[in-house]
Protein backbone atom coordinates (compact mmCIF):
# COMPACT_ATOMS: atom_id res chain seq x y z
CA UNK A 1 0.00 0.00 0.00
CA UNK A 2 1.43 3.67 -0.96
CA UNK A 3 1.89 5.40 2.43
CA UNK A 4 1.34 9.49 1.99
CA UNK A 5 4.24 11.77 1.07
CA UNK A 6 6.27 12.62 4.27
CA UNK A 7 5.49 16.27 5.54
CA UNK A 8 8.45 18.77 4.06
CA UNK A 9 11.85 18.72 5.44
CA UNK A 10 11.75 21.79 7.50
CA UNK A 11 8.22 20.48 8.64
CA UNK A 12 9.38 22.23 12.28
CA UNK A 13 8.36 25.76 10.29
CA UNK A 14 5.21 24.19 8.93
CA UNK A 15 2.63 26.59 9.94
CA UNK A 16 0.30 24.08 11.13
CA UNK A 17 -0.11 21.97 13.98
CA UNK A 18 0.29 18.03 13.81
CA UNK A 19 -2.99 16.94 12.06
CA UNK A 20 -3.22 19.74 9.62
CA UNK A 21 0.79 19.13 8.39
CA UNK A 22 -0.74 15.70 7.95
CA UNK A 23 -3.26 16.58 5.87
CA UNK A 24 -1.19 18.55 3.83
CA UNK A 25 1.00 15.30 2.90
CA UNK A 26 -2.05 13.00 2.22
CA UNK A 27 -3.22 16.15 0.17
CA UNK A 28 -0.26 16.27 -1.69
CA UNK A 29 -0.43 12.32 -2.52
CA UNK A 30 -3.31 12.70 -3.72
CA UNK A 31 -2.66 15.02 -6.34
CA UNK A 32 1.05 13.56 -7.60
CA UNK A 33 -0.91 9.78 -7.69
CA UNK A 34 -4.58 9.79 -7.73
CA UNK A 35 -5.27 13.50 -9.74
CA UNK A 36 -1.80 12.72 -11.66
CA UNK A 37 -1.39 15.98 -11.55
CA UNK A 38 2.03 17.78 -12.44
CA UNK A 39 4.48 18.39 -10.46
CA UNK A 40 5.24 21.57 -10.92
CA UNK A 41 1.37 22.52 -9.82
CA UNK A 42 1.57 20.20 -7.18
CA UNK A 43 4.40 22.12 -6.03
CA UNK A 44 2.69 25.66 -6.71
CA UNK A 45 -0.17 24.75 -5.11
CA UNK A 46 2.00 23.70 -1.81
CA UNK A 47 3.48 27.01 -1.99
CA UNK A 48 0.28 28.83 -2.27
CA UNK A 49 -1.05 26.80 0.78
CA UNK A 50 1.80 27.29 2.78
CA UNK A 51 1.65 31.24 2.29
CA UNK A 52 -1.88 30.89 3.14
CA UNK A 53 -1.02 29.48 6.59
CA UNK A 54 1.76 31.67 7.39
CA UNK A 55 -0.54 34.61 6.76
CA UNK A 56 -3.10 33.34 9.32
CA UNK A 57 -0.39 32.61 11.44
CA UNK A 58 1.05 35.82 11.72
CA UNK A 59 -2.42 36.78 12.83
CA UNK A 60 -4.11 34.55 14.90
CA UNK A 61 -1.52 31.74 15.82
CA UNK A 62 -0.74 28.27 14.81
CA UNK A 63 -3.38 27.29 12.17
CA UNK A 64 -6.06 24.08 12.54
CA UNK A 65 -8.45 22.48 10.63
CA UNK A 66 -11.18 23.52 12.30
CA UNK A 67 -10.06 26.96 12.74
CA UNK A 68 -9.52 26.66 8.31
CA UNK A 69 -13.43 25.14 8.41
CA UNK A 70 -14.20 28.37 10.53
CA UNK A 71 -12.64 30.59 7.96
CA UNK A 72 -14.97 33.69 6.93
CA UNK A 73 -14.98 35.46 3.39
CA UNK A 74 -13.10 37.91 5.04
CA UNK A 75 -10.34 36.08 6.07
CA UNK A 76 -9.73 35.34 2.51
CA UNK A 77 -10.30 39.00 0.97
CA UNK A 78 -7.78 40.40 3.67
CA UNK A 79 -5.20 37.59 2.34
CA UNK A 80 -5.94 38.05 -1.63
CA UNK A 81 -5.70 42.14 -0.41
CA UNK A 82 -2.04 41.25 1.26
CA UNK A 83 -0.63 39.67 -1.65
CA UNK A 84 -2.15 42.06 -4.07
CA UNK A 85 -0.57 45.07 -2.17
CA UNK A 86 3.26 43.02 -2.08
CA UNK A 87 2.80 43.00 -5.82
CA UNK A 88 0.94 39.48 -6.95
CA UNK A 89 -0.38 40.01 -10.13
CA UNK A 90 -4.36 38.43 -10.71
CA UNK A 91 -3.71 35.15 -12.42
CA UNK A 92 -1.28 33.97 -9.70
CA UNK A 93 -3.78 35.01 -6.88
CA UNK A 94 -6.36 33.24 -9.34
CA UNK A 95 -4.45 30.43 -8.44
CA UNK A 96 -3.59 30.73 -5.13
CA UNK A 97 -7.49 30.46 -4.58
CA UNK A 98 -7.72 27.19 -6.66
CA UNK A 99 -4.89 25.53 -4.41
CA UNK A 100 -6.69 26.69 -1.34
CA UNK A 101 -10.01 25.23 -2.90
CA UNK A 102 -8.32 21.91 -3.61
CA UNK A 103 -6.99 21.87 -0.37
CA UNK A 104 -10.40 22.46 1.06
CA UNK A 105 -12.32 19.61 -0.93
CA UNK A 106 -9.69 16.94 0.61
CA UNK A 107 -10.10 18.06 3.80
CA UNK A 108 -14.27 17.43 3.00
CA UNK A 109 -13.69 14.17 1.19
CA UNK A 110 -11.52 13.43 3.90
CA UNK A 111 -14.59 14.01 6.69
CA UNK A 112 -13.25 17.34 8.51
CA UNK A 113 -16.15 19.48 7.01
CA UNK A 114 -16.67 22.08 4.37
CA UNK A 115 -14.98 25.22 4.11
CA UNK A 116 -18.14 28.04 3.27
CA UNK A 117 -15.52 30.96 3.51
CA UNK A 118 -14.37 29.77 -0.08
CA UNK A 119 -17.68 29.45 -1.47
CA UNK A 120 -18.42 33.26 -1.10
CA UNK A 121 -14.89 34.69 -2.38
CA UNK A 122 -15.19 35.51 -6.19
CA UNK A 123 -11.70 34.57 -8.57
CA UNK A 124 -10.37 38.07 -9.07
CA UNK A 125 -11.04 38.80 -12.99
CA UNK A 126 -7.89 38.42 -15.55
CA UNK A 127 -8.17 39.58 -18.65
CA UNK A 128 -7.03 36.59 -20.97
CA UNK A 129 -3.56 37.54 -22.84
CA UNK A 130 -3.61 37.35 -27.00
CA UNK A 131 -1.14 34.84 -28.04
CA UNK A 132 1.48 36.04 -29.79
CA UNK A 133 2.08 34.09 -33.51
CA UNK A 134 4.95 34.06 -34.76
CA UNK A 135 5.43 35.86 -38.73
CA UNK A 136 4.87 32.98 -40.91
CA UNK A 137 8.64 33.38 -42.93
CA UNK A 138 10.11 33.30 -39.32
CA UNK A 139 8.02 29.65 -38.22
CA UNK A 140 8.74 28.36 -41.35
CA UNK A 141 12.73 28.69 -40.60
CA UNK A 142 12.42 27.49 -37.59
CA UNK A 143 11.44 23.96 -38.87
CA UNK A 144 13.93 23.32 -41.18
CA UNK A 145 18.06 22.51 -40.45
CA UNK A 146 19.85 25.92 -42.42
CA UNK A 147 19.95 27.97 -39.10
CA UNK A 148 21.89 26.19 -37.12
CA UNK A 149 24.31 24.96 -39.73
CA UNK A 150 26.82 26.65 -37.90
CA UNK A 151 26.35 25.05 -34.88
CA UNK A 152 28.71 22.49 -33.05
CA UNK A 153 26.02 19.98 -32.85
CA UNK A 154 25.71 16.08 -33.77
CA UNK A 155 23.66 16.82 -37.31
CA UNK A 156 20.79 14.17 -36.24
CA UNK A 157 20.11 16.27 -33.20
CA UNK A 158 19.43 19.30 -35.47
CA UNK A 159 17.55 16.94 -37.43
CA UNK A 160 15.85 16.32 -34.30
CA UNK A 161 14.81 19.24 -33.57
CA UNK A 162 13.80 20.10 -36.40
CA UNK A 163 11.22 17.43 -36.62
CA UNK A 164 9.63 18.09 -33.29
CA UNK A 165 9.27 21.99 -34.19
CA UNK A 166 7.85 21.15 -37.31
CA UNK A 167 5.25 18.95 -35.47
CA UNK A 168 4.34 22.00 -33.39
CA UNK A 169 4.21 24.53 -36.21
CA UNK A 170 2.97 21.94 -38.83
CA UNK A 171 -0.26 20.33 -36.57
CA UNK A 172 -0.53 22.85 -33.64
CA UNK A 173 1.21 20.22 -31.37
CA UNK A 174 1.81 21.10 -27.52
CA UNK A 175 5.42 19.79 -26.60
CA UNK A 176 4.26 17.23 -24.66
CA UNK A 177 2.33 16.02 -27.32
CA UNK A 178 5.19 15.83 -29.66
CA UNK A 179 7.40 14.09 -26.91
CA UNK A 180 5.01 11.66 -26.25
CA UNK A 181 4.45 9.85 -29.53
CA UNK A 182 6.23 6.68 -29.82
CA UNK A 183 8.04 5.67 -32.53
CA UNK A 184 5.39 3.03 -33.70
CA UNK A 185 3.05 6.49 -34.06
CA UNK A 186 5.51 8.22 -35.93
CA UNK A 187 4.32 9.60 -39.22
CA UNK A 188 6.31 8.43 -42.53
CA UNK A 189 5.21 8.59 -46.17
CA UNK A 190 1.75 7.60 -46.85
CA UNK A 191 0.70 8.66 -43.05
CA UNK A 192 -0.53 11.59 -43.33
CA UNK A 193 -2.08 11.71 -39.74
CA UNK A 194 -1.18 10.50 -35.57
CA UNK A 195 -3.10 10.35 -32.66
CA UNK A 196 -1.74 12.80 -29.59
CA UNK A 197 -2.47 12.09 -25.69
CA UNK A 198 -3.76 15.74 -24.88
CA UNK A 199 -4.46 17.62 -21.84
CA UNK A 200 -6.94 15.59 -19.65
CA UNK A 201 -5.87 11.91 -20.92
CA UNK A 202 -8.38 13.14 -24.20
CA UNK A 203 -6.57 11.51 -27.38
CA UNK A 204 -7.48 13.23 -30.93
CA UNK A 205 -5.82 12.29 -34.33
CA UNK A 206 -4.11 15.56 -35.98
CA UNK A 207 -3.43 15.74 -39.56
CA UNK A 208 0.43 15.90 -41.29
CA UNK A 209 1.74 17.40 -43.64
CA UNK A 210 4.12 15.73 -46.19
CA UNK A 211 7.34 18.60 -45.01
CA UNK A 212 6.45 17.38 -41.56
CA UNK A 213 6.79 13.94 -42.92
CA UNK A 214 9.75 14.18 -44.22
CA UNK A 215 11.52 16.12 -41.20
CA UNK A 216 10.13 13.05 -38.82
CA UNK A 217 11.50 10.58 -41.30
CA UNK A 218 15.08 12.38 -41.86
CA UNK A 219 15.47 12.56 -37.82
CA UNK A 220 14.38 8.80 -38.01
CA UNK A 221 17.39 8.17 -40.57
CA UNK A 222 19.78 10.01 -39.03
CA UNK A 223 19.09 8.81 -35.02
CA UNK A 224 21.97 6.78 -34.40
CA UNK A 225 19.98 4.85 -31.57
CA UNK A 226 17.81 2.18 -32.61
CA UNK A 227 13.99 3.40 -31.62
CA UNK A 228 12.17 0.66 -29.57
CA UNK A 229 8.47 0.60 -30.97
CA UNK A 230 6.66 1.48 -27.90
CA UNK A 231 9.53 3.94 -26.63
CA UNK A 232 10.01 7.54 -27.03
CA UNK A 233 9.49 8.72 -31.11
CA UNK A 234 12.38 11.47 -30.04
CA UNK A 235 15.45 10.84 -28.16
CA UNK A 236 17.79 12.74 -26.39
CA UNK A 237 21.64 12.93 -27.09
CA UNK A 238 22.47 9.88 -24.47
CA UNK A 239 19.55 8.00 -25.62
CA UNK A 240 16.64 9.05 -23.22
CA UNK A 241 13.26 10.55 -23.71
CA UNK A 242 13.87 14.16 -24.81
CA UNK A 243 13.80 16.71 -22.29
CA UNK A 244 11.63 19.94 -23.33
CA UNK A 245 14.10 21.81 -22.88
CA UNK A 246 16.25 20.72 -24.83
CA UNK A 247 13.61 22.05 -27.43
CA UNK A 248 13.34 25.17 -26.01
CA UNK A 249 16.83 25.86 -25.73
CA UNK A 250 16.92 25.22 -29.52
CA UNK A 251 13.94 27.60 -30.49
CA UNK A 252 15.81 29.94 -28.06
CA UNK A 253 18.80 29.74 -30.79
CA UNK A 254 17.08 30.24 -33.41
CA UNK A 255 15.06 33.51 -31.97
CA UNK A 256 18.23 35.05 -31.25
CA UNK A 257 18.86 34.67 -35.18
CA UNK A 258 15.82 35.65 -36.39
CA UNK A 259 15.56 38.58 -34.15
CA UNK A 260 12.43 37.37 -32.55
CA UNK A 261 11.06 38.49 -29.15
CA UNK A 262 11.03 36.76 -25.92
CA UNK A 263 7.32 35.42 -26.41
CA UNK A 264 8.82 33.27 -29.77
CA UNK A 265 8.85 29.88 -27.32
CA UNK A 266 7.92 26.21 -28.75
CA UNK A 267 4.63 27.04 -27.44
CA UNK A 268 4.02 30.03 -30.09
CA UNK A 269 4.64 27.86 -32.59
CA UNK A 270 1.03 26.31 -31.59
CA UNK A 271 -0.46 29.47 -31.41
CA UNK A 272 0.92 30.39 -34.76
CA UNK A 273 -0.51 27.28 -36.29
CA UNK A 274 -4.16 28.32 -35.15
CA UNK A 275 -3.49 31.92 -35.90
CA UNK A 276 -1.90 31.19 -40.07
CA UNK A 277 -5.06 28.52 -40.34
CA UNK A 278 -7.45 31.25 -39.17
CA UNK A 279 -6.01 33.97 -41.47
CA UNK A 280 -6.27 31.48 -44.70
CA UNK A 281 -9.77 31.14 -43.94
CA UNK A 282 -9.62 28.07 -41.27
CA UNK A 283 -13.12 27.20 -40.48
CA UNK A 284 -13.14 28.13 -35.91
CA UNK A 285 -14.59 24.59 -34.93
CA UNK A 286 -12.02 22.88 -37.01
CA UNK A 287 -9.53 24.48 -35.33
CA UNK A 288 -11.02 23.83 -31.91
CA UNK A 289 -10.66 20.25 -32.89
CA UNK A 290 -7.03 20.38 -34.12
CA UNK A 291 -5.55 21.85 -31.34
CA UNK A 292 -7.77 19.65 -28.76
CA UNK A 293 -9.50 22.45 -26.99
CA UNK A 294 -12.55 21.69 -24.89
CA UNK A 295 -14.10 24.88 -24.96
CA UNK A 296 -14.44 27.13 -28.07
CA UNK A 297 -14.15 30.17 -26.49
CA UNK A 298 -10.02 29.18 -25.76
CA UNK A 299 -10.13 29.08 -29.63
CA UNK A 300 -11.73 32.18 -29.99
CA UNK A 301 -8.91 34.35 -28.67
CA UNK A 302 -7.30 33.53 -31.79
CA UNK A 303 -9.87 35.72 -33.96
CA UNK A 304 -8.97 38.56 -31.59
CA UNK A 305 -5.63 38.00 -32.56
CA UNK A 306 -6.31 37.70 -35.86
CA UNK A 307 -8.24 40.87 -36.31
CA UNK A 308 -6.11 42.54 -34.40
CA UNK A 309 -2.93 41.91 -36.89
CA UNK A 310 -5.48 43.26 -39.73
CA UNK A 311 -6.51 46.49 -37.53
CA UNK A 312 -2.32 47.06 -37.62
CA UNK A 313 -2.19 46.31 -41.68
CA UNK A 314 -5.29 48.77 -41.86
CA UNK A 315 -4.13 51.51 -40.09
CA UNK A 316 -0.36 51.14 -41.67
CA UNK A 317 -1.58 50.88 -44.89
CA UNK A 318 -4.56 52.72 -45.60
CA UNK A 319 -4.52 56.43 -46.34
CA UNK A 320 -6.95 57.89 -44.22
CA UNK A 321 -5.71 56.09 -41.48
CA UNK A 322 -2.07 57.36 -42.19
CA UNK A 323 -3.51 61.09 -42.53
CA UNK A 324 -5.82 60.62 -39.35
CA UNK A 325 -2.14 59.90 -37.03
CA UNK A 326 -1.70 63.43 -38.63
CA UNK A 327 -4.70 65.05 -37.32
CA UNK A 328 -7.25 64.64 -39.83
CA UNK A 329 -9.72 63.31 -37.23
CA UNK A 330 -9.57 59.57 -38.39
CA UNK A 331 -7.71 57.82 -35.44
CA UNK A 332 -6.29 54.50 -35.31
CA UNK A 333 -9.04 53.71 -32.99
CA UNK A 334 -11.57 55.16 -35.45
CA UNK A 335 -10.94 52.82 -38.04
CA UNK A 336 -9.84 49.55 -35.47
CA UNK A 337 -13.95 50.18 -34.05
CA UNK A 338 -15.06 50.07 -38.36
CA UNK A 339 -13.01 46.47 -38.80
CA UNK A 340 -14.33 45.51 -35.46
CA UNK A 341 -17.96 46.00 -36.69
CA UNK A 342 -16.99 43.90 -39.80
CA UNK A 343 -17.60 47.11 -41.88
Amino acid sequence: MLQPTPPPPDSLAFPGDTALRTAFGTWQDELLRERRMSANTAEAYARDLRQFLAHRQARHGCPTIPGLIALKPRDLRGFLAARRAEGVGGRSLMRQLAGLRSFARHLDREGHGTVAALGAVRSPKVERRLPRPIPIPAAKAMTGTGLRDGEDREPWVIARDAAVIALLYGSGLRISEALGLTAKDAPGPGVDSVTVLGKGGKMRMVPVLPAVQQAVAAYQAACPYTLDPDGPLFLGAKGGPLSPRIVQYAVASMRGALGLPPSATPHALRHSFATHLLGRQGELRAIQELLGHASLSTTQLYTKVDAARLMDAFDAAHPRAGAGRLGSGTSPSASTAFIARGV
